[in-house]
């Protein structure tokens, strides 16, 4: 299991490898409340690698450019990734870079220290090995070891001494955390001698994750991300946004769907899955209506616990309306049936359900759909809890954002 770099960088910091003043930008509005002194770099932080040549990373001067390069980026997907964070990071002037990493050596079965004055990521591997140096750990460790390394790279005086005390904390982490690789690219020297990690990268033994509740919690949510990426798969082809929140977004249209997203975003929200249910799949073998997509949507993100919400915006006129009512009726009633909650109660406290079920939002906006309005209104979701069915795309955003934040009693049942 791979980390992103914020949060190797999280662990460095922890054990005093030196790293640069940094925060996490959640939405591009978080560079509104930026705690770093201009220049900046934003980052995007996703596993893949080329992130700079893809356009992902970025420097700048002012929140207003920071805060459109952070858009930018939000919406780049690198090898097919779309990061759900990004990295702002003072700039770093670096004379000199070197590549440091601690990997396990299959052929002997022991770890090794890998160090080189080259770090440049287009490497010849080839010839890889003449510029790169190693030291077997074959005993137990002592900062001998990284001291040899530093030597064999070609160091010298303060600097030796700097850069053996990284490997030696990047050593401890290795063992402490049960790591398979980790590795700085680069490690930036400064005209004074200064030393700083100004990128990393941590790759876990999965097999040791349950030895460690912080690393079994980011799996955790890596399971959650893998989860709506599956969902999305299941949805075909279909005009797909993946993001990672807890709001999903059905829509009758390209537009209406980025409308409702950009809405949800700028009420505070976090999107999960948006699909644009106006087009089929290119890859379905068989004609599908726009009802069988409205119907194979529900069902798939009533089952992700992820999602707190389905938000609904059918605007204007679409197929089959008289059988869409009928469907978002008939997966309403089955799912009472079907997802029953049970009552729990626990030294005398107040029931809670044990079963989990997305809230229901939907924003009907055309005369065609008054009766529909009426009647999808009055019927009730599991928990006994009435939809949310409304004209106004505004009001039903500001309920979805409402129902979706960790401190209603409504996002659950």
């Amino acid at each position: 299991m791979d980390l992103l770099e914020y949060q190797v960088k999280e662990w460095f910091s922890e054990i005093g490898i030196p790293v640069l003043p940094s925060q996490r930008i959640d939405h591009p509005t978080d560079l509104k409340r930026l705690k770093i002194s201009y220049p900046v770099v934003l980052k995007s932080q996703v596993h893949a690698g080329g992130r700079a040549k893809a356009g992902g990373v970025r420097f700048v001067e002012t929140t207003i450019d920071a805060i459109a390069a952070a858009q930018h980026i939000f919406n780049l997907p690198i090898f097919g990734e779309l990061p759900e964070v990004l990295l702002a990071e003072a700039k770093y002037d670096a004379e000199q870079e070197l590549y440091l990493a601690v990997v396990v050596d299959t052929a002997v079965c022991r770890p090794i220290l890998l160090g080189c004055t080259e770090p440049d990521v287009d490497w010849d591997w080839e010839s890889a090995g003449d510029k790169m140096r190693h030291v077997v750990v074959d005993g137990e460790f002592s900062p001998f070891y990284a001291r040899r390394l530093a030597l064999k790279m070609g160091l010298q005086g303060a600097l030796m001494q700097s850069v053996s005390a990284v490997v030696e904390k990047m050593y401890q982490l290795f063992i402490d955390k049960d790591l398979d690789l980790i590795e700085i690219s680069p490690l930036g020297v400064s005209a004074s001698g200064q030393i700083m990690a100004l990128n990393g990268s941590v790759s876990v033994n999965e097999r040791a994750i349950g030895r460690h509740p912080d690393i079994a919690e980011i799996a955790t949510k890596i399971a959650n991300r893998r989860t709506n990426r599956e969902i999305a798969r299941n949805m075909g082809d279909w005009d797909v946004v993946e993001m990672h929140g807890k709001i999903a977004i059905l829509g009758n249209g390209a537009g209406s769907v980025m409308a409702t997203l950009d809405l949800v975003v700028n009420a505070g929200g976090k999107p999960s899955v948006c699909l644009n249910l106006r087009h089929a799949s290119v890859t379905d073998t068989l004609p599908t209506t726009f009802t069988d997509r409205l119907e194979k949507a529900l069902n798939s993100l009533a089952v992700d616990k992820s999602i707190h919400v389905i938000l609904i915006n059918f605007l204007g006129s679409i197929p089959q309306s008289g059988e869409v009512i009928d469907i978002i009726g008939n997966f309403v009633e089955n799912s009472t049936n079907t997802f029953k909650p049970q009552l729990i109660r626990s030294n005398g406290s107040k029931n809670r359900r044990d079963n989990h079920f997305p809230r229901l939002v939907l924003r009907l906006a055309g005369s065609e759909f008054k009766t529909a309005r009426e009647y999808l209104a009055n019927l009730k979701t599991p928990g006994d809890t009435p939809m949310v069915v409304v004209e106004s795309l505004d009001e039903a955003v500001a309920e979805a954002v409402r129902f979706a934040k960790p401190t209603t009693t409504h996002r659950r049942y």
